[in-house]
C-alpha cells in the first residue's frame, strides 16, 4: 500500500515521490511489451503542451528524409493524440516535468534493444544522419554545449542529441531518480546532470561542426525582439545555410523552427 504521507516530507518531495511510483507503475506496463530484435532507433520526447504532435510528426519526415539506415521512430509522450501512425508510443510518466522527463529515457526498463538515437524536437535536419550511428560505434556521444561559440574549451555536453546503447546509460536514470528533488535543486538542466553522473563514463562528443546552433553559430546577427518568451522571434531575416558537414541545426531557447523565417529554415522544416 502506498502512503500518503512520509514524516517530514515536503510538499514538494511528496510530488516527486508520487512521480516516481506513477514512472514504476509506468515501467511495469513497458515491460509487458515484447522486446524487439537489435535494431537502430530514432527516439524524441513530447511533453506537456510546449511542443505540439506537429512537432514529432515533421522530425518523423525530416528524418525518412535524411537517414538510409533501417529504424523504429519512437516517441516518449504521456499525450499521442495527432501523432503519425508508424510513430512507436512509449509511456512517460507523470509527474516529471520539461528536460527532467529526461533521464527517463535512458531506463534499462524500456523495451529498446539496440542503437538510440535521441534528438529534441527543435531542430531542423540538414543532411544525412547515418554517421551520428556509426561515428564511434561502441562509444555514446553527444554534443559540447552551445556555450562553446562564446568559451571554445567548453567541455558540458548541450542534451539536444544523444546517442547510447539502450540500457548502457541505466544508472542515470537511476542517479536521478534516488533523489529528483535534490538533482532538480542542484543542477540547472539535465544536460548538467548528464555531464556529471557520468563523468567516470564521459562520452564521446560528435565534432562540432556535424550538429551546429543555428543561431549562434550559422546566423550572423542573434539578436532577438521583444515578445512572449518561446514565441519571440530574431530581428533580421537571413539567407544563410548550414555549410560543410552539419547535418543538423539546433534552435535552443528561441526562436523555436515555427517561428523563424529563414528561407533555408521555412524550407526544410516540414
Amino acid at each position: 500500500m502506498v502512503k500518503k504521507y512520509v514524516a517530514g516530507e515536503t510538499k514538494e518531495q511528496r510530488k516527486t515521490r508520487k512521480a516516481l511510483e506513477q514512472a514504476q507503475k509506468s515501467v511495469e506496463v513497458v515491460q509487458d511489451v515484447p522486446q524487439e530484435s537489435v535494431t537502430n532507433y530514432i527516439l524524441c520526447l513530447k511533453h506537456g503542451t510546449k511542443y505540439s504532435s506537429k512537432y514529432v510528426n515533421i522530425l518523423y519526415n525530416m528524418v525518412a528524409r535524411h537517414c538510409t539506415l533501417d529504424y523504429t521512430f519512437v516517441c516518449l509522450t504521456e499525450d499521442a493524440t495527432g501523432l503519425n501512425s508508424n510513430i512507436k508510443v512509449l509511456p512517460l510518466p507523470e509527474g516529471l516535468e520539461g528536460w527532467w522527463c529526461k533521464p527517463y529515457m535512458y531506463s534499462a526498463d524500456l523495451p529498446l534493444n539496440g542503437t538510440v538515437l535521441y534528438m529534441d524536437l527543435d531542430v531542423v535536419i540538414s543532411s544525412n544522419i547515418d554517421k551520428l550511428f556509426t561515428y564511434e560505434s561502441s562509444k555514446w556521444c553527444t554534443i559540447r554545449d552551445f556555450t562553446r561559440v562564446m568559451r571554445p574549451k567548453w567541455e558540458k555536453y548541450n542534451s539536444s542529441v544523444v546517442k547510447f546503447k539502450a540500457g548502457e546509460l541505466d544508472y542515470v536514470w537511476k542517479d536521478f531518480s534516488k533523489d529528483p528533488v535534490k538533482a532538480m535543486r542542484q543542477f540547472h538542466g539535465d544536460q548538467d546532470h548528464l555531464f556529471e553522473a557520468t563523468k567516470n563514463k564521459p562520452a564521446v562528443t560528435y565534432p562540432d561542426s556535424w550538429i551546429q546552433s543555428w543561431k549562434w553559430e550559422i546566423r550572423k546577427s542573434k539578436q532577438l525582439g521583444g515578445g512572449t518568451r518561446g514565441e519571440r522571434k530574431l530581428t533580421t531575416i537571413e539567407h544563410v545555410t548550414p555549410e560543410g558537414s552539419c547535418c543538423i541545426c539546433v534552435f535552443h531557447g528561441d526562436p523555436n523552427p515555427e517561428h523563424c523565417d529563414d528561407p533555408w529554415v521555412k524550407e526544410n522544416w516540414k
